[in-house]
């Protein structure tokens, strides 16, 4: 070091960085966050619908290839649960967003395609080679809504087929939105459980998300791993019954008949005058009004009148008990 100068290891450029200060030993290690689903799925509950799914995947394959008339191929991806609000909170962009009810399950499900693929399934329906056009925009005419709807009908009638076993299912379209922006279908803390499919189609490869309401598949899961009882079937319809028999042995029994009209309303202190000899006037109308009585039970709507010199009541009208 020359005389009077400063030493090396002190001296500092513009281009260069200050040292980074020490770590304190105490001090906690960064975490990484993970956005990774929660699943409410036991891990028996989880493998055996994975495999329940994995069987709607082969058969779906086979329905779109079929339909298509083209090699499709659909891969399960991993079953997770997330919340409604996170889910559709990455659907603001542009995409086809099929809505269905499936009868008797409570909630609507929901059917998720980029609008890339749902462009390119609607070019092959209508005989192209599966490709979306981008001379257009991507925003589909009322025809290409109608196809792509038709189309993931089908889907839904897969997957509601797969659980035929368990519980028969009828799926129903609600609609669609373009965007998950001001979808309203559930509450936000609504689970939902989320089948992600990766169709390939050619050169194409997009996936594909299902989600159901997870409240609404909890007890079917629980039928299919095994931990509750099977919904049992419907009992056989009881034939009608037939005509009444009258017992004979009932022959001989009394059964008391009375019959009774609704008279006028008196005051309680006219009442306390009566004496033997009074008269007490009534509306003759009320004697068309006569209740007859079996066993004091009525029976039967009367009119009073008179035969052979005797009282009597003519039957009108049963009174349905």
């Amino acid at each position: 070091m020359p005389d009077g100068g400063v030493p090396s290891e002190s001296v500092t450029t513009a281009n260069e960085a200050p040292a980074a200060a020490p770590v304190a030993e105490n001090a906690p290690a960064p975490q990484t966050l993970h956005w990774r689903g929660t699943t409410l799925l036991s891990p028996r509950q989880l493998r055996k619908l994975r495999l329940h799914e994995d069987e709607f995947t082969h058969a779906l394959t086979a329905r779109l290839s079929s339909y298509l008339r083209t090699e499709v191929v659909i891969k399960l991806g991993e079953i997770e649960v997330l919340p409604y609000q996170r889910l559709i909170s990455a659907w603001d962009g542009p995409c086809h967003l099929g809505l269905f009810k499936t009868e008797p399950l409570r909630g609507v499900s929901i059917l998720h395609l980029s609008m890339g693929l749902g462009m390119s399934l609607v070019d092959r329906m209508m005989g192209g080679p599966g490709k979306a056009s981008t001379s257009g925009g991507m925003e589909m005419s009322e025809i290409e809504k109608a196809l792509l709807d038709q189309l993931t009908l089908i889907i839904m009638e897969e997957w509601t087929a797969n659980w035929a076993q368990i519980k028969e299912l009828k799926p129903s379209a609600l609609g669609s939105e373009t965007s998950g922006s001001y979808l309203q279908t559930a509450a936000p803390q609504t689970n939902m459980l989320t089948l992600p499919l990766q169709l390939t189609m050619g050169e194409l490869s997009e996936p594909i998300l299902f989600a159901i309401p997870y409240p609404a598949l909890d007890a079917l899961i629980r039928q299919l791993t095994g931990e509750s009882a099977v919904i049992a079937s419907a009992p056989a319809p009881q034939p009608a019954p037939g005509p009444a028999r009258w017992n004979p042995s009932l022959d001989d029994v009394k059964i008391p008949v009375t019959a009774e009209w609704r008279g006028q309303e008196l005051a309680a202190r006219d009442i306390l005058n009566w004496k033997v000899g009074d008269v007490l006037p009534f509306d003759p109308e009320r004697a068309g009004s006569v209740v007859v009585r079996l066993a004091d039970l009525p029976k039967f709507y009367g009119r009073l009148g008179v035969v052979a010199e005797a009282w009597a009541i003519e039957l009108q009208q049963p009174i349905k008990s």
